[in-house]
């Protein structure tokens, strides 16, 4: 109401009038003239941007991780305070308050590019990326791998103990600085929310990156993907129990260079491993061996 007695005033309507005619007192709005946000209203304003920030980028957090978000940002705050900003906005958790029955995806933020050919002609044409988890005596560890679906290299991946955005981006990062010249790439996903988050679709810009997402609930979707998982399930992860995080994200960093990439040869590749087949298919990939 005050903006619209000083927006009045500078037409030339005296304020005394305004107020009068709107039932306010004068002393009131003189004194929110002189500072119209208040401190309080500005700190607070500042962590609620702090807070949808971190909310947009990582959707599946709730109140507390979000605060810890807010405060590596520069805007500390106690859980409550969070609690407080984040129920009055209704930032949920996707993984917290329930909307109905079942679930549901995210909105795809890219028209599926793919539609289940997973094939190409020459390298970084298509790329294919999902996330996995696996539980140590330390607690969850995730990998995020990036797959050439032309060599079937995993041109890219990222390890971590938490399942943020920056997961998704750091694989991309890796796997642009792997390959090089990458422009016009389609990277196909499903619609987890790490592969949603701005900083992630930034990313994908920035290297001129074509994003491509699956259908809901269709079974085979990301096939290719999920075949490459479903090894390093059998061959690293069910092996045995593991102790750290340190200690299960070696093994999975050697398995994938050294055996995965050089020693695993496939059928579909005529029994060459990843290595071989760029080698021998394209002659400048030999040079990123």
């Amino acid at each position: 109401m005050y903006p619209l007695v000083r927006e009045l005033a500078a037409d030339g309507i005296p304020v005394a009038v305004t107020c009068r005619v709107l039932g306010i007192a004068r002393q009131p709005y003189y004194r929110w003239l002189r500072a119209p946000v208040t401190k309080t209203e500005l700190v607070q304003a500042y962590r609620a941007n702090a807070l949808f920030d971190a909310h947009r980028d990582d959707p599946e957090f709730g109140y507390r991780l979000l605060a810890d978000e807010a405060a590596d940002a520069g805007e500390p705050m106690a859980a409550r305070t969070a609690w407080r900003i984040c129920s009055g906005h209704r930032w949920w958790s996707v993984f917290g308050k329930k909307r109905g029955k079942n679930g549901k995806p995210g909105p795809p933020v890219h028209d599926d590019r793919v539609n289940r050919d997973f094939t190409a002609q020459y390298p970084n044409m298509l790329w294919l990326s999902d996330i996995t988890e696996n539980w140590t005596g330390e607690g969850k560890l995730y990998l995020c791998a990036i797959k050439d679906v032309f060599s079937n290299r995993i041109v890219g991946y990222s390890i971590d103990s938490r399942m943020k955005s920056r997961l998704a981006v750091a694989a991309l990062r890796n796997a642009v600085a792997r390959r090089g010249q990458v422009a016009g790439c389609i990277v196909h996903t499903d619609r987890g929310s790490q592969f949603r988050s701005r900083k992630f679709l930034r990313e994908l810009h920035r290297h001129g990156l074509a994003g491509s997402m699956g259908r809901v609930a269709a079974a085979g979707d990301n096939a290719a993907m999920e075949s490459f998982f479903s090894l390093l399930q059998k061959n690293v992860l069910n092996r045995r129990v593991w102790k750290t995080r340190q200690e299960l994200r070696i093994v999975i960093v050697t398995w994938v260079e050294r055996t995965y990439h050089r020693r695993r040869r496939q059928a579909r590749l005529g029994r060459l491993t990843p290595v071989e087949y760029e080698m021998i298919m394209t002659p400048a990939a030999s040079q990123a061996a």
